[in-house]
């Protein structure tokens, strides 16, 4: 089977932006697509829209030939397509799947006779064969030979340098095992491991699983950290003697609550396929309540040390140090840090945060502007929640100028001090 060359990717956000980029860098020639012209016309002008890629990266890439572009009538020719548009989930926390549709259907239209066409956007099980696999047969075409149909889940890790898109094995699997080699075919010049599975479904439920896992092992953790408090316990040290078992224990840690797109979201795709099959994903609901719940407990807290220095929550001066989700990166998507901030805010507490990679947060109806972490700021804040922990932020000088550090991240662990209180 001859390598493909020509190819597309659909949807230019924080996968399909490196994605492009690694098939542009593996010899593909690259169209990129998306709907939203600025990002288009962002992109076109050498400028990154996505942190984990440098202006220089795009720069380079736009003058060695690679497109973006709204026309998906540039895709025409293209011997595939990855589709990397957003899945999110409906305030009724249901599958939406509108932004697959739309690409699908724009796609059938376009493609020709023979085209591999990858779904990256994490679905639940069976969706690419029903909802993508249904647009692209309207015209009668056959999936496995007219086209070509397989899922491979996106497993990118925002900020982490040490594992980039092509370092981390691509899991594939096709509709029909012809399509999941002309998808292998599509991918093994790009990644430098590609694992096949059995079919688009059994791709779909190791996205579901793997997020799914760690949503439930944080939801027990959490769970435990409250236990340890009331218990007097240290949780963080008691993890640390826990790993040194060498078998039987993998370490999660607890946290002021879940954020980013994939693990708050990823469970209720499972589970709403769960459900449909008459099952009831108990672990899932409650991992979620109480990772839900987190915000409060850190509030509740606060409450609790504030009261025992002699201060009133509805009178202080909060500082909430970090916005993100994660560490070293700027997206804020179910950020515990802004119901963190909604809840001091229902104290009547006057609440600031400091984030180096968020220069504004929207929380409720507010829009909060980060403001700088100088000393004076410091010394005026009753006490300064760390939410994330940002390697650029200088925890010792937090700590020396702050009357109450609460560090919900365990990034005080190295350093001795009274007014430390630690999740």
């Amino acid at each position: 089977m001859s390598t493909q060359t020509r190819v597309g990717v659909v949807g230019l956000g924080y996968v399909g932006l490196p994605l492009a980029l690694a098939m542009h860098r593996a010899g593909h020639e690259v169209v990129g697509v998306d709907v939203d012209a600025d990002t288009v016309e962002t992109l076109r002008n050498g400028d990154s829209t996505v942190s984990d890629v440098s202006d220089a990266e795009v720069t380079d890439a736009v003058a060695e030939g690679i497109t973006f572009t709204t026309d998906y009538e540039e895709l025409h020719d293209v011997d595939g397509v990855s589709i990397c548009v957003p899945t999110p989930l409906r305030k009724t926390d249901t599958p939406d799947l509108s932004f697959v549709v739309d690409a699908a259907e724009r796609l059938a239209g376009v493609i020709p006779d023979g085209c591999t066409v990858i779904l990256e956007s994490t679905v639940y099980p069976g969706a690419t064969e029903e909802v993508v696999g249904d647009a692209l047969t309207e015209n009668g075409a056959t999936v496995g030979e007219d086209v070509h149909l397989a899922f491979s889940p996106e497993r990118i890790d925002p900020g982490n340098e040490e594992y980039g898109p092509t370092d981390i094995p691509k899991v594939l699997g096709g509709v029909t095992p012809a399509c999941g080699d002309h998808a292998e075919a599509l991918y093994s010049p790009v990644f430098d491991e590609v694992v096949r599975v059995e079919s688009a479904t059994e791709a779909e439920l190791v996205k579901l699983l793997e997020n799914t896992f760690r949503a439930v092992n944080i939801g027990l953790i959490n769970e435990l950290a409250q236990v340890a408090h009331e218990l007097d316990v240290d949780i963080w040290n008691a993890i640390d003697a826990a790993e040194t078992k060498p078998f039987g224990f993998m370490p999660f840690y607890p946290g002021p609550g879940l954020g980013g797109h994939c693990i708050p979201i990823d469970p209720f795709y499972l589970s709403w396929k769960a459900n449909e099959q008459g099952i009831d994903t108990r672990f899932i609901h409650l991992a979620d309540t109480v990772n839900r719940e987190m915000p409060d407990h850190v509030v509740q807290r606060v409450v609790e040390q504030l009261n025992d220095r002699g201060v009133a929550l509805s009178t202080a001066d909060i500082l909430v140090v970090g916005a993100a989700y994660k560490p070293d990166v700027s997206d804020t998507r179910e950020s515990p840090a802004v119901d963190i901030v909604l809840k001091l805010e229902e104290w009547n507490a006057d609440v600031d945060y400091h984030d180096p990679h968020v220069p504004t947060l929207a929380v409720g109806e507010e829009t909060y502007e980060s403001v700088p972490l100088t000393d004076e700021r410091l010394d005026a804040a009753d006490c300064a929640i760390i939410v994330t922990d940002h390697s650029e932020l200088d925890i010792e000088r937090i700590i020396e100028r702050s009357a109450l550090v609460f560090d919900t991240r365990n990034a005080t662990a190295h350093l001795d001090a009274d007014n430390v209180v630690r999740l």
